[in-house]
């Protein structure tokens, strides 16, 4: 992987982090990279309207351009003008976090989530990783993608480390499991990576690609409406298809 890709985009998490102007020593210490690497990072991208020193030796920050970018790229991204309007239906149906997620290989990348009209929420981060694929819904919905084969090989290798105790931590229950979700069409998690909490995940192809769609909640609220919410779950995940949509 690029070093100066990596260092730019660490970079730029920094500034997120602290939310404050910083010196090329604290981005040097930050992003643990010698001084002149620094320097130059710091140099391209403020010659490209990227970052801005504020004052002689008080730091940098970047300037609004990356704002202004990703605006116009997420405005314009197909799959969020498509799947927005869905998801946020969703959501709003269900009162529960919806998230859509895309498999690549043996991961998921969250490509959008949208929020509930409730306060009390349970959120994933746009561009972040499914955190396991053995205690949480969406990981289970691409586990079962895979032939059965190779789905029970992948979990010979993996440390299914409790997370709570509702956590499933026998490879023969989590393949019993994965069957029965695969059969039925959809998945959950019933406070297996979080206490508290249940999610429905539902799998799909789009474009000829395997996206998974999930619903969090409390578990008392999703417990409550869990017919209703497996049902809208995959009404969205069919209205997205390719079946539905050639």
């Amino acid at each position: 992987m690029s070093k100066i890709v990596n260092r730019t985009m660490e970079l730029f998490e920094t500034f997120a982090a602290q939310k404050a102007p910083l010196s090329l020593t604290a981005l040097m210490k930050a992003l643990d990279i010698p001084l002149s690497s620094c320097h130059d990072v710091v140099q391209a991208l403020e010659e490209r309207g990227y970052l801005y020193e504020v004052k002689p030796r008080l730091g940098y920050y970047p300037t609004a351009r990356l704002y202004d970018l990703g605006k116009t790229i997420v405005e314009n991204d197909p799959v969020v003008q498509r799947a927005e309007p869905v998801l946020q239906r969703l959501a709003t149906a269900l009162n529960a976090s919806v998230s859509l997620a895309k498999a690549k290989g043996r991961d998921l990348t969250y490509l959008l989530v949208c929020a509930p009209p409730d306060p009390l929420r349970f959120m994933v981060s746009v561009g972040s990783k499914v955190r396991n694929l053995y205690a949480t819904s969406a990981g289970k919905a691409l586990l079962a993608s895979f032939a059965p084969q190779e789905r029970k090989a992948m979990l010979s290798r993996m440390t299914l480390t409790p997370l709570t105790p509702a956590t499933i931590t026998s490879r023969k229950a989590l393949l019993k499991d994965l069957a029965e979700g695969e059969a039925r069409g959809w998945f959950a998690n019933r406070e297996e990576s979080v206490e508290d909490a249940l999610t429905i995940s539902a799998r799909l192809v789009w474009n000829g690609a395997t996206y998974v769609v999930t619903a969090s909640g409390t578990l008392k609220r999703m417990e409550r409406q869990l017919d209703r919410a497996v049902k809208a779950l995959l009404a969205a995940a069919a209205a997205l298809s390719d079946s539905e949509h050639p």
